[in-house]
């Protein structure tokens, strides 16, 4: 046979075969007088073997193995190989159940409304963005922008933080949302420094919504806060330095929003002591 019979037989395509030679899974086979390779019924053999092995999901390096192993030694090689398959395709199998189940809520939400345009993010985290876009709908007028940078900031926070921490920071804040009257407040917070995308930093209202945002950062969203290395300044909540990933988010918002942030801050670490 020549190799384009033989790669059709074994339902593989010629640069399959090539390949398998050139990493010794298949034996070079006995040339004719013009070069051409003249391939027999061993070397289907062989090739079909190889396919099996690969389709079970066997690495080439494991299908080397199990090929070079001989007599009794063969039987022991492909279990364990086998068997050490089996294990991966399990944990494969649980991660993608998990994968899923997540898919299917935030399918759930989406039926429902209530998947954020952030998203994807946690159930619990949908459901305190959910709450923000209720109380931003009870005001009047579009919903202040910097409501949209705490969704993002509060989406990054989820992502980046340790999950422990995270989840503590998030089941905080919704614990917090869950009360339309405090979501409301913030939301007047919100507006308060979208006014000042365009004032100085020794403008008063600086001072003002910087007392403002203080006063909105329940104790348990400060302590969990704590707990994230850093701390985040979203919204008030968090660290005072503005190097490295503070300094980023400062960098994202208008001067006199930033010192208003910063000011807050500062009210917060007073009120901790």
């Amino acid at each position: 046979m020549r190799i384009g019979e033989l790669a059709a037989l074994a339902g593989v395509t010629t640069r399959t075969v090539r390949h398998y030679h050139h990493l010794g899974l298949l034996p070079e086979p006995a040339r004719r007088a013009n070069g051409y390779r003249e391939y027999g019924l061993r070397d289907a053999v062989a090739l079909a073997r190889v396919r099996r092995l690969t389709g079970l999901g066997l690495s080439l390096e494991e299908v080397r193995d199990v090929l070079a192993a001989r007599g009794s030694d063969a039987g022991r090689e492909l279990h364990e190989v086998l068997t050490e398959l089996d294990a991966d395709l399990a944990r494969q199998e649980e991660a993608l159940r998990g994968r899923r189940a997540r898919v299917r809520e935030l399918l759930e939400l989406a039926e429902r409304g209530e998947l954020p345009a952030e998203g994807p993010v946690s159930s619990e985290l949908a459901a305190l963005f959910g709450e923000m876009a209720r109380a931003g709908a009870r005001l009047p007028g579009p919903e202040p922008a910097m409501a949209a940078k705490e969704r993002e900031l509060l989406a990054l926070l989820e992502t980046a933080a340790p999950a422990r921490a995270g989840r503590e920071v998030v089941a905080a804040l919704g614990v917090a949302g869950a009360d339309p009257a405090a979501m409301d407040r913030m939301y007047r917070v919100y507006a308060l420094l979208d006014e000042l995308v365009e004032a100085d930093v020794d403008d008063p209202r600086v001072a003002r919504a910087a007392r403002a945002v203080a006063e909105c950062v329940p104790e348990a969203v400060l302590e969990a806060v704590g707990g994230v290395p850093g701390g985040l300044p979203h919204g008030g909540h968090g660290g005072e330095a503005d190097g490295g990933f503070a300094g980023e988010v400062f960098a994202d918002l208008a001067p006199a929003q930033a010192e208003a942030v910063r000011q807050a801050m500062r009210l917060l670490v007073e009120r901790a002591r």
